[in-house]
Order: structure tokens, then C-alpha cells, then sequence
């Protein structure tokens, strides 16, 4: 299928576009079965779309009780005695979804769901790959790496991730028929959630990654964290392969910082490095990719209309 871009002006306008084809997703969804389900990003990307679904749900154009989500990823080692106290820390995913998304809905959702890395201590995941290092291998060409637990490892902690927090939570999403509509956007270096350049597309299932020590000195500089000490040092995230397997994957991107991995995953063939181009295997597989960016975002791809046409690619400038 061929993969569609269509150009908006700015962020606002790339919100609204993006709300009227979750809105459409959502419809088709429902009337095909009870529950949509939806797969959901942090960041700044999606928050205008978010807005404008709690208030498009809030005025009765979709019913928000027959929507189900499930998170892209969520960080391991916040600041916290319990998990409660690290689910609710102000830099947790789930928080942030509660204050951009889930908290301005008058009608929740059926149900909302982020991977269980609130439930992991950091210390401990560490100590156990310190003393079973046959248990786990890493992976990654780039400074963010995954941690693979191997299928049967003799640490009962580290079986018990494998088990009850990676594999939980794939087996869940599918129990609930898979994802009709995915949202992503997409870092600096064309990373997914936190699929980081260079992690193999092979296998990525839901991974335990070991974030960048970069990753770590920008949340501190950002003001995300006090310092290093506090800031997590591994994240749960969906791998590419996860996240493709939706009936629809809807990417958004605006502004500068963006603009390089959004030409590189359409104009470049698709490779680790560029996490994002994954997407090219989705369309080829017959999957609905559908990527909404502003004008600066895509400036690139603006330029570069025939080369898009002959990789399957229609653009669309929605500029006016």
C-alpha cells in the first residue's frame, strides 16, 4: 500500500488533521467490534491531537467507554518507594497521559494501559544482570542499547520481566485483537518510543532498553530531573515490529529537529539506524501508514516529490 504524507502548516493544523483521521479510525473500529483499540505516544507530537480527541469524545462524536489504549513505552527507575509512588512521579508517562490526555476526558476509557515499568526496581534489575550475566545479551549498533533476556534464565527476577512484564503486555494488546490505530512520532534521530537508533528491527518485541548516557545528561539539562543520580537509566518500550503490526499507524512530526529522520525514513531504504523507516516494510506488508507533518517538518520531502513517487510515497500539501 502506498504510504501517504500529507503536509500541514503548522502544529495546529497538523493537529486537526491528525484528529479527523483518529476520529475516522475510531468509527470504522467501532463499527466492527465493540472496543478501538489505541496505541498511544508521549511527547510533544501528539499533545495537540490529544486535545482535540478528549474534546471531540466530550461533545459525543465517538464514545470514549468503548476505546481501550495501550501506551508505547514508560521509563524503569523513576524516584519512588513502590510503584504507585513511581507511576505517579511527575515525569512518568502514565502522568504525563493522565495530564495531556486521559484527565480531560469527562467518560474514561475502557481501559488504559502503559508497559509495567513502574513495577520494576532499577538496583535490582541491575544486581541480577550483575550476577547472572548469562542471562541477558545487549543489542544495538548506537549508544542506546536492548537488553535481551535470554528464554529461560536462572535469575527468578529476571524471569519473572520476561515473563510477567515483557511478554505480559505484547499477550495483552494481542487478547484485545491488536491495535487499530497507532500513534507515533519520532526523536531526533528517527527513533520509536524508545526503540533507539541502531537496535535491530528483528525480534523487537516489547524491550527493556538501556537508555544513551546522552539521553540521561539532556533530561537533567531539560530540567526533567535534579541529576543523574534521579534520572532512569533504562526504559520499557514496543520495538518496531511491535509497533507496525496496527491496522493503522498514524506519525507525526513538526518543526526543525525533525525534518532530517522524516526525509531519511522515506527517501533512504529502511535500516536500524533510522528506526522510523520501518515503516516502509509495514506499506510494503499491505499495512496503512499515514504521515502528518508540518511544513517545516517536511520541507524535505516538499523537495522531493518524485523521488517520493517512485518509493510508493504520495504527498499531499494540505498548505493551501
Amino acid at each position: 500500500m502506498p504510504i501517504k504524507v500529507l503536509v500541514t502548516r503548522d502544529f495546529d493544523h497538523m493537529s486537526a488533521v491528525a484528529a479527523d483521521i483518529a476520529k475516522e479510525a475510531i468509527r470504522r473500529a467501532h463499527g466492527r467490534r465493540k472496543e478501538a483499540v489505541l496505541g498511544l505516544a508521549t511527547g510533544n507530537s501528539p499533545t495537540g491531537l490529544y486535545k482535540l480527541l478528549a474534546k471531540a469524545a466530550n461533545a459525543g462524536e465517538f464514545d470514549s467507554r468503548r476505546v481501550r489504549s495501550f501506551n508505547l513505552d514508560e521509563y524503569i527507575g523513576l524516584p519512588g518507594d513502590n510503584a504507585q509512588a513511581r507511576a505517579l512521579h511527575p515525569e512518568s508517562y502514565a502522568f504525563f497521559m493522565i495530564r495531556e490526555f486521559f484527565g480531560l476526558l469527562r467518560a474514561p476509557f475502557a481501559e488504559s494501559c502503559l508497559p509495567y515499568g513502574a513495577l520494576i526496581e532499577q538496583d535490582r534489575f541491575e544486581a541480577e544482570m550483575k550476577r547472572h550475566p548469562g542471562d541477558w545479551k545487549l543489542e544495538g549498533g548506537g549508544a542506546g542499547k536492548s537488553v535481551v533476556i535470554k528464554d529461560s534464565p536462572d535469575s527468578d527476577y529476571l524471569a519473572w520481566m520476561r515473563t510477567d512484564v515483557l511478554n505480559a503486555y505484547e499477550n495483552k494488546i494481542r487478547s484485545h485483537g491488536g491495535v487499530d490505530l497507532q500513534v507515533i512520532g519520532s526523536g531526533g534521530k528517527g527513533h520509536v518510543a524508545f526503540h533507539e537508533s541502531g537496535i535491530p528491527f528483528r525480534g523487537s518485541r516489547v524491550l527493556v532498553v538501556r537508555l544513551d548516557d546522552d539521553t540521561v545528561r539532556n533530561a537533567v539539562a531539560d530540567g526533567h530531573f535534579a541529576a543523574e543520580k534521579g534520572c532512569p537509566r533504562y526504559a520499557l518500550s514496543m520495538g518496531a515490529e511491535l509497533v507496525y503490526e496496527a491496522r493503522q499507524v498514524l506519525f507525526l512530526a513538526s518543526g526543525e529537529r525533525k525534518r532530517v529522520p522524516v526525509a531519511r525514513s522515506l527517501l533512504e531504504d529502511a535500516s536500524p539506524e533510522v528506526p522510523i523507516s520501518y515503516g516502509q516494510v509495514y506499506a510494503e506488508r499491505g499495512g496503512d501508514l499515514v504521515y502528518v507533518v508540518d511544513e517545516v517538518a517536511g520541507a524535505d520531502l516538499l523537495q522531493s516529490v518524485s523521488a517520493l513517487a517512485s518509493r510508493n510515497v504520495v504527498l499531499e500539501d494540505l498548505r493551501g
